[in-house]
């Protein structure tokens, strides 16, 4: 677990790299709240400064990495040092892929990249809510979850996001631990058919987990819930955030519907060395 001045240290060096007009997505209700035996954090100091961080971090049957140096710091080979630990560290969790993640924006991350024996798998548009009005939710019904619901829990994410069972119930576990995290129960004539999770870190409110069982699908329930919990969030101050897929087109349509706008994109790479 990484303790708070590792954490603050992270914060800063991600702030500095920051400046080069690009988003890194560091994950941070994980990073806040690390748990197993897995090494997942790695980090390089220049004396006291924290120069370079690299993180991995599971999600079903992928290990993703993202990581940064400082730009002054760089062509220096931390971040091929850095890489190096956290790949062997991947090999070791099996049959898991590995997955790179770059902001679409960085030069030196496909600079870096380019070097790897990795191909493009995937982009994900990250996506920030625009105020516009919302209307016709009242009737759908959202609360908070129970621990009576991990098995719905559980259920959605093997059927929504392709997890094995086993990924599932660890994954269900470890964010039990992420205090930032809140997830909410979509129900639908008094069964619970769906979930939405929020978190709420530096001001800011990121929709995940928002999936609903096949069978209660295109139903318009999807769009009543994202338009009571973008207001209900939007009532609270906070600005509302979320990410998408790019080959997902009903959602894309569905949040620009409901007022979300582009803003970033991440792009993510399939190592091929495992």
């Amino acid at each position: 677990m990484l303790n708070e001045k590792q954490l603050e240290d992270i914060r800063i060096l991600q702030h500095e790299c920051e400046r080069e007009d690009f988003s890194l997505k560091l994950n941070w209700e994980t990073l806040r709240s690390r748990t197993g035996v897995n090494k997942n954090d790695f980090l390089h100091y220049d004396e006291s400064k924290l120069v370079g961080f690299l993180g991995l971090y599971d999600f079903g049957n992928k290990v993703e990495m993202c990581g940064m140096v400082h730009p002054d710091f760089r062509r220096q080979g931390i971040f091929t040092k850095l890489a190096q630990e956290a790949i062997e560290s991947a090999r070791k969790r099996k049959d898991k892929l590995l997955i790179l993640n770059s902001p679409a924006q960085s030069s030196s991350g496909k600079h870096f990249l380019s070097q790897l024996p990795c191909k493009l798998a995937f982009s994900e548009f990250q996506m920030k809510w625009s105020e516009t009005p919302l209307v016709d939710y009242e009737d759908v019904v959202v609360r908070p979850s129970q621990r009576e619901d991990e098995e719905t829990e559980v259920q959605l994410d093997i059927h929504c996001f392709q997890f094995t069972e086993k990924e599932a119930r660890e994954y269900y576990q470890r964010i039990l631990y992420e205090n930032t995290l809140k997830t909410m129960m979509i129900e639908k004539d008094g069964r619970a058919v769906g979930k939405i999770r929020v978190d709420h870190s530096g001001g800011e409110a990121w929709i995940y987990g928002f999936s609903i069982f096949p069978e209660f699908q295109g139903k318009g329930i999807g769009k009543k819930v994202l338009k009571k919990v973008v207001t209900e969030q939007s009532q609270h101050g906070y600005d509302i955030f979320l990410e998408v897929e790019a080959t997902n087109e009903h959602a894309l349509r569905l949040y620009e519907s409901c007022g979300f706008k582009t803003i970033e994109r991440q792009d993510y790479y399939q190592y091929k060395g495992m």
